[in-house]
């Protein structure tokens, strides 16, 4: 495994760090991405209604808190009430004190705000931090699929009340680039790395769906976001990434997870798995450097199925690529 610092801080994450926002408390995936050398673990309070984060609680009760850099996030709905879900200082308090209990840990390492709430002030959520910062109960703070603007909103809200604001997790891929025109260069600007999310492409970019073919069980099997990315062309153009990945010596998710590692401002990339054996082979793409052939290769491939716009605001992308 390797490590790079996250942002403008002295934190340090792993290449590949692991999520359970769809695999939940999987048997042996945490044990294995310990043992593959990953230190670093996302989740957040509204996964699985709680149950996600209660699966990490009980994975790392026999693991020194020190070793494991522990990130967990809020906005999405928590419960019925009207203060149960979003970004006020009421809602944020009340979640972190429930993400807590769950982890069965004093604090957490990154604190995530998994989307900008436009109801609430910017001002207010960050004051909220900013005492939770002084309490102990979080060390640093991030963002998720925020723009560009709500980063430098989120950078002067930050600056103002002292809250250690260095990553943003948005999702970035082979196929989802959107990031990289004005996202990214802001992020760098202002010292917040960025967690590639979704690098996978909800698993099109493993090669599992060749064919056409959609695995029982898999996240294409049922109501799951990869679904808009079956389409025949698209899946053709993955296929012929099988050469390049064979070429590399590389499986093709190998392939996906390093070649997001290679833009500078990416700190860690954020993949999950169904079993540990996906878990150690997914721990392989650290370290990995890929050529510029190899690079323009894969640009070659997926061509115009390629989403650069930074107007995008990320969505199950309907393709419609040549």
């Amino acid at each position: 495994m390797e490590y790079r610092r996250l942002g403008a801080s002295g934190l340090a994450v792993s290449e590949i760090a692991y999520g359970n926002w769809q695999n939940g408390s999987r048997p042996g995936c945490v044990a294995a991405a310990l043992d593959a050398g990953v230190t670093t673990f996302h989740t957040a309070a509204a996964w699985d209604g709680g149950a996600a984060e209660a699966s990490f609680g009980e994975a790392f009760s026999g693991v020194r808190r020190d070793e494991i850099v522990l990130c967990t996030g809020v906005f999405w709905p928590e419960g019925p009430g009207p203060n149960d879900a979003g970004l006020s200082r009421k809602h944020v308090l009340a979640s972190l004190e429930g993400s807590l209990r769950r982890l069965r840990t004093d604090h957490v390492d990154v604190y995530q705000l998994l989307r900008f709430d436009y109801r609430t002030p910017v001002a207010e959520t960050f004051l909220a931090l900013s005492d939770l910062v002084r309490q102990g109960k979080i060390r640093y703070v991030g963002t998720a699929e925020w723009t560009a603007e709500q980063l430098l909103q989120a950078h002067e809200a930050a600056a103002r009340y002292d809250v250690p604001f260095v990553a943003n997790q948005p999702h970035y891929s082979m196929l989802w680039r959107v990031p990289e025109a004005q996202v990214m260069p802001v992020g760098e600007r202002i010292g917040v790395g960025q967690f590639a999310s979704v690098p996978l492409a909800q698993g099109v970019l493993t090669g599992k769906y060749r064919d056409g073919r959609v695995p029982a069980g898999s996240r294409g099997a049922g109501p799951a976001h990869a679904r808009p990315l079956l389409i025949p062309e698209l899946l053709e153009r993955v296929e012929l990434l099988r050469g390049v990945a064979d070429d590399a010596g590389l499986t093709m998710a190998q392939l996906a997870l390093a070649w997001t590692l290679q833009h500078e401002t990416v700190a860690s990339t954020v993949v999950g798995a169904s079993t540990p054996e996906q878990v150690t082979e997914n721990a392989k793409a650290a370290g990995v450097r890929l050529d510029l052939d190899v690079l323009t290769r894969v640009d070659q491939l997926l061509g115009s199925f390629v989403q650069t716009d930074p107007r995008l605001v990320w969505s199950p992308p309907a393709f419609s690529g040549r």
